[in-house]
């Protein structure tokens, strides 16, 4: 960081009083006027300098923020005044050198870290000086948190299974993938996140959790919706039927005179609670009336005599 001693830019002290700096100002600017030096750089330099130097110390509550915080007191007047978030965003800097005279500066009014008073405060946001004269180390930052999808099947998400995963430090980590996880669940992988600052702890690693589409089953929540094929015959006459779950084949019962598109509850054939795997949600069946095709000429006219049947009535 960069610190411009706006006092002896006009070559007065700090003590001087506002006439002091206006005839300062009033001499350094005629001699070092662009008018009066053509084409010479420095002198131009130095003109912009005497300028902003003036500026603030001519304005007695820059003057006043300038003697609190140095060259840096504007970051404290676009923070609204809030001295924390000013010491925030200059601890953020991460190890930036300063010489002691701007340090000096920051620290006016505030209390030296050695003293009494805001010393605490100082501590509190920085920590302590570093080792070396002249700088300081940032406070330690924590790092970033990551996350990485995940894809999993239905088959996993329902038995639960493992994943082997890259952290940010480059290691290797298996991490379990708990029964009940669905799109959207995170899991949280301690550490695993980018590197902190300053000595900072790593963020962590979140496994973001997305099902992928399955043949069989629909999920929706922790319940499951598949079809089931049911014959014309069972479906009029009655008759069981088989109907999958993800860890068997069951058997369901079909009444008669069955109506296509029928939905039955088969209570606990869903998936398990994410947080209570022990509990599970319920598996519904939709019947799907499968008609016969390719009638033989005897079978249409069985089908003409009970189509005869049901209009006598």
């Amino acid at each position: 960081m960069e610190y411009r001693d706006y006092y002896q830019a006009l070559g007065v002290s700090k003590n001087a009083t506002q006439d002091e700096i206006k005839k300062a100002y009033r001499k350094l600017a005629r001699q070092y006027h662009p008018d009066v030096n053509p084409d010479n750089k420095p002198a131009e330099e130095r003109f912009k300098q005497i300028n902003e130097a003036y500026e603030v110390l001519s304005d007695p509550e820059k003057r006043q923020k300038y003697d609190q915080f140095g060259s840096q007191w504007q970051q404290f007047q676009n923070m609204g005044g809030r001295p924390d978030d000013f010491w925030r965003q200059y601890a953020s800097q991460g190890g930036t050198r300063v010489n002691m005279e701007d340090l000096d500066s920051i620290l006016r009014g505030f209390g030296s870290p050695g003293g009494s008073g805001n010393s605490s405060f100082f501590d509190l946001l920085f920590g302590n000086l570093g080792g070396q004269r002249g700088g300081f180390q940032a406070q330690p930052q924590r790092g970033r948190n990551v996350e990485v999808t995940v894809e999993v099947t239905l088959e996993e998400a329902f038995q639960g299974s493992m994943r082997q995963v890259q952290r940010a430090d480059g290691q290797v980590s298996q991490v379990k993938i708990p029964r009940g996880v669905k799109t959207g669940s995170k899991i949280r992988v301690k550490g695993g996140g980018n590197p902190g600052a300053s000595g900072g702890s790593p963020g962590d690693l979140y496994l973001v959790v997305q099902e992928l589409p399955h043949a069989q089953f629909e999920r929706r929540g922790d319940d499951l919706y598949t079809a089931v094929k049911v014959d014309l015959y069972t479906a009029i006459l009655g008759g069981k039927v088989d109907v999958p779950t993800l860890e068997r084949t069951g058997t369901l019962t079909i009444p008669p005179e069955t109506q296509n598109g029928r939905v039955f509850r088969i209570s606990g054939q869903g998936m398990p609670e994410l947080r209570h795997p022990d509990q599970r949600g319920n598996l519904f069946a939709t019947v799907e009336v499968d008609l016969p095709q390719k009638l033989s000429e005897k079978e249409q006219e069985l089908f003409r005599q009970l189509r005869a049947l049901r209009q006598e009535k």
